[in-house]
């Protein structure tokens, strides 16, 4: 017998649950930052993680990746880094007289793409159809990958030397963006008694595996979302589009991938429906990045985190009754 919303999502917790203490094993005092990552994993979609080097951008993404024991690849991204090292590529072999296909660095269930924004834009843009498809292309062949998929990427505020910015169609395969910031004092003392004296990384055991995370994804796509809530995430979005503010608002991609974190944060929640405080919650994380501001309101120093949050205040809450 089929199991019901309400069975799938008390397992979701559960296994959240355990895979939340696991990575706070490592990083301290950060509980938004894993709760994001969280909803980025279990929506089938991509975490975006922007901030100044040393905050634990990259300990977050190797975390996640050690607690769900899944494939894991690591890509450091520089400026020779080739898209071939990323999809993979034909190699004749001479042998067999074939060509066979080398996998890149993206054949894993969770890839780890390390300050991505050291990369040229075109070595960027060889994650877009992966991200997008979970599928590789090369040589006119497709080569599928594996599932659960995620791309957890590390980038340093634009400003850093070496950096380029990335493009918009890049930014906005991102389902979530978040920042990492430093910790508070307690969590910073408490850092240096716990990652003083060895490595937590090491240390972490795998709480669940890839098959469990694929089918808890699954049924995350089953929580229930009301007429309303879907109209009131399109005025949100237009409400991104509409303001004097902005330049390029929210795309319909940007819609769907948001519906689909709402989703997942409910059941995170031990819900099996969608209420307007998980639009209102994710607005943010999944809006901001994609953006981009006018100039009157970059002139006025405006940042676009404020721009999201001035134009969500604006729509129109519908009841929060799910019935």
């Amino acid at each position: 017998m089929e199991r019901s919303s309400a069975n799938r999502v008390d397992d979701l917790q559960t296994v959240a649950q355990d895979i939340r203490a696991a990575i706070q094993t490592v990083i301290e005092g950060k509980p938004e930052a894993v709760e994001l990552a969280l909803v980025a994993l279990f929506s089938s979609g991509h975490l975006l993680i922007e901030d100044v080097p040393g905050v634990g951008k990259t300990m977050l993404a190797k975390a996640l990746a050690r607690a769900i024991d899944g494939t894991a690849q690591r890509i450091q991204f520089t400026p020779d880094l080739l898209p071939s090292d990323i999809t993979g590529v034909s190699i004749f072999n001479a042998e067999h007289r074939s060509f066979e296909f080398k996998p890149g660095g993206v054949f894993a269930n969770i890839v780890i793409g390390d300050e991505i924004n050291r990369a040229s834009p075109k070595t960027q843009s060889a994650l877009l159809e992966a991200m997008e498809e979970h599928q590789v292309t090369v040589d006119g062949v497709t080569h599928p990958l594996p599932s659960p998929f995620l791309v957890v990427a590390t980038q340093n505020p634009i400003e850093m030397e070496g950096t380029y910015p990335l493009p918009e169609a890049q930014r906005d395969r991102f389902t979530l963006r978040i920042s990492m910031g430093y910790p508070v004092r307690a969590s910073e003392i408490a850092m240096l008694d716990h990652h003083g004296g060895g490595d937590p990384l090491a240390e972490l055991r795998p709480v669940t595996d890839a098959v469990t995370v694929d089918a808890l994804t699954a049924g995350v796509r089953t929580v229930y979302v009301h007429e309303a809530i879907k109209e009131y995430l399109v005025d949100v979005l237009e409400a991104s589009r509409t303001s004097p503010d902005v330049r390029l608002g929210g795309s319909p991609r940007a819609g769907l991938q948001l519906l689909r974190a709402c989703k997942a944060r409910a059941a995170l929640q031990g819900r099996a429906y969608v209420i307007p405080d998980d639009v209102q919650a994710l607005a943010v994380p999944a809006l901001a990045h994609r953006i981009l501001l006018s100039p009157a309101a970059q002139l006025a120093r405006r940042g676009v985190d404020e721009v999201v949050r001035d134009a969500v205040a604006r729509v129109r809450v519908p009841d929060r009754d799910p019935a």
